[in-house]
Parts: structure tokens; C-alpha cells; sequence
């Protein structure tokens, strides 16, 4: 039934499905209390291997994971920018599971709001690309809430910063390395993997949340499992939509992932609401003009097609 859907179609379920995945985990993810981020991202980052070896092989680019090995070949210092890769990935991933356990949920669904709109100013600086009106706009609007944040408190919080622009980075390195496709992504676990199984060797011999919680032997892994094929359905929308819907949908993720943070119990107080209002804003000029740039688009294309 789904491969009888259109491909515009299929991307849009899949991207859809994402978001809700994860906006899903976000909400449950403190039912995995009291097992540490480390450990639970351990667990996460070994079972995302073969559900990403899984995806390749179901899509037909294996090849790629060979092209990355020929290029470490040509060049090895490309394994330090592996490592470096799988470091940045890990640490947004730590970060995804550590925030809404520890009641910092909104900071990190703060910054995947401020995410796409970093993008478009590091793709105007670093690579040239050409904005609209419309996006300077949104930029502004919301640099304009970052200062006043900024002034309110005296900063952004990490949380917020290191998705914000954390991101960029790995994209920016993934990009400069030749790696950045799926098989660059599942070299970045596997260089991973020491980290990963001495953090879980750790909390299996000397850690408590098992004895806490014993339905974590069962509920961590499954955690996984899901997070794991949430990425999946990302990557493969990300295939299927043009760059512009494939943007304008993953706004999505975020909202979700702030009302699961207010669900759990997290507050917007006082003036903090500022930079909340602001970032919304910027958001819905970002949408309203895409949008109204694919109209344009799909139009001229029906008229040239008449």
C-alpha cells in the first residue's frame, strides 16, 4: 500500500513518522530514570549499527560504506575526522536523552527550533548560498530573541547552544570529509563503539539503575530500537522530499518536542517567554515563505507544462 503512494507522499509519512518518533521517545524518555544518559545512549549507539547496516542494504548503497574505507585508504588522518564526527553525533544524542530526565527538555527543543535557521546563515557564510528576504527576516527576528535572552539572563544555555550550533559543525566536518551521507554516519557509531561498551561495562558492574528499575533490561534496549528507526525514516525522507519540503516539514520535530516537555512538567516563566515568541515568529516566516515559494514553484511548473 505505501509503495503505491507517490514519492512526495512516502517522504512526507516518513518525515511525519520521524518527528513523531522521536517527539514519542522525548516523552517517555524519563520512564527510563534512573539509568544515566551514558549508559542509555551506550545501548543506543550499539543497537543503531545494524538497524543503519540494515537500512543500507535494504536501499542498495552499501557502497557506501566501502567508499569510505577506500578514502581512508587515500587518506588516514580521515579516521581523526571519523572519531571527531562520532563525538559531535554522540553528544547530541547523549544530550537528546540526558534533557528531558533532568527537566532541561525545552533548552533542547529551544535549539532545534534555532537549528534551521543557523543553517541558513552558515550556508550563506560558509558555502554562499543566496537568501531571500524572507529568511534574513527570520534570522533577524530571531537573533533578535537570542539578545534579548542574552540580556535577560546574561546567556543561552548550553543545552540550547550545543544543539544550535553543534549541529552545523558536524555537518560542516561531514561535509569537508566526503562523508556525509549514511555511510559516513554508520562509520561514525562503529568508531564508537569502545566508548560505548566501556560506559555500559561500567554501569553493569558497579551501576544500581538495574536493580532500581529491573524493566530497564528490556525498556532501554527497545528505546533504541525506536530512536534507531525514527533516524531511518529520517534519512529516508530526506531522500524522497526536495530540500525545501524536507525543511519546511522538520519544523516539526521540534514543536513536538516541546510539547512533550511541557507534558512532562517543564515551565515557560515570566520574560523567558521572550525568546520562546521570538524563535515562533521566525519560524512561521520560515514557513510562510517556503511555502509560498513552492506555490510559485508548482504553478510555473503547471503552466509550462500547458
Amino acid at each position: 500500500m505505501i509503495r503505491a503512494l507517490g514519492q512526495d507522499a512516502r517522504g512526507t509519512l516518513a518525515s511525519v513518522g520521524s518527528s513523531v518518533a522521536f517527539g514519542g521517545i522525548y516523552f517517555l524518555t524519563p520512564l527510563l530514570h534512573p539509568a544515566p544518559a551514558d549508559s542509555i545512549w551506550a545501548v543506543r549507539n550499539l543497537i543503531t549499527i545494524p538497524i543503519i547496516m540494515l537500512a543500507l542494504v535494504m536501499a542498495r548503497q552499501w557502497h557506501l560504506v566501502t567508499d569510505v574505507l577506500s578514502l581512508v585508504r587515500r587518506k588516514p588522518l580521515v579516521v581523526l575526522g571519523l572519531l571527531g564526527c562520532g563525538l559531535m553525533i554522540g553528544a547530541q544524542l547523549w544530550v537528546f536523552t540526558w534533557a528531558p530526565m533532568n527537566g532541561r527538555g525545552l533548552q533542547v527543543a529551544l535549539g532545534y527550533f534555532l537549528l534551521p535557521l543557523v543553517l541558513v546563515v552558515a550556508g550563506k557564510f560558509l558555502y554562499k548560498d543566496r537568501l531571500a528576504w524572507w529568511q534574513w527576516a527570520a534570522a533577524a527576528v530571531a537573533a533578535a530573541g537570542v539578545i534579548f535572552e542574552i540580556v535577560r539572563v546574561g546567556g543561552i544555555s548550553w543545552e540550547t547552544l550545543l544543539v544550535a550550533f553543534g549541529y552545523p559543525m558536524y555537518f560542516v566536518a561531514r561535509r569537508s570529509l566526503g562523508t556525509g551521507h549514511l555511510g559516513g554516519m554508520l562509520w561514525e557509531f562503529i568508531v564508537m563503539i569502545p566508548l560505548a561498551l566501556v560506559l555500559l561495562s561500567i554501569e553493569l558492574t558497579s551501576g544500581s539503575a538495574l536493580d532500581a528499575n529491573p524493566t530497564l533490561a528490556w525498556s532501554v534496549p527497545l528505546y533504541a530500537v525506536c530512536a534507531g528507526g525514527a533516524l531511518v525514516l529520517y534519512i529516508l525522507a530526506s531522500r524522497l522530499l526536495t530540500m525545501s519540503v524536507f525543511g519546511l516539514l522538520s519544523y516539526l520535530e521540534p514543536a513536538l518536542l516541546m510539547i512533550a516537555a511541557l507534558l512532562i512538567g517543564e515551565q515557560i516563566g515570566g520574560l523567558e517567554w521572550g525568546i520562546y515568541v521570538a524563535v515562533w515568529i521566525a519560524v512561521f516566516i520560515i514557513l510562510g515563505g517556503g511555502i509560498t515559494r513552492l506555490a510559485r514553484a508548482r504553478g510555473s511548473r503547471v503552466r509550462f507544462s500547458s
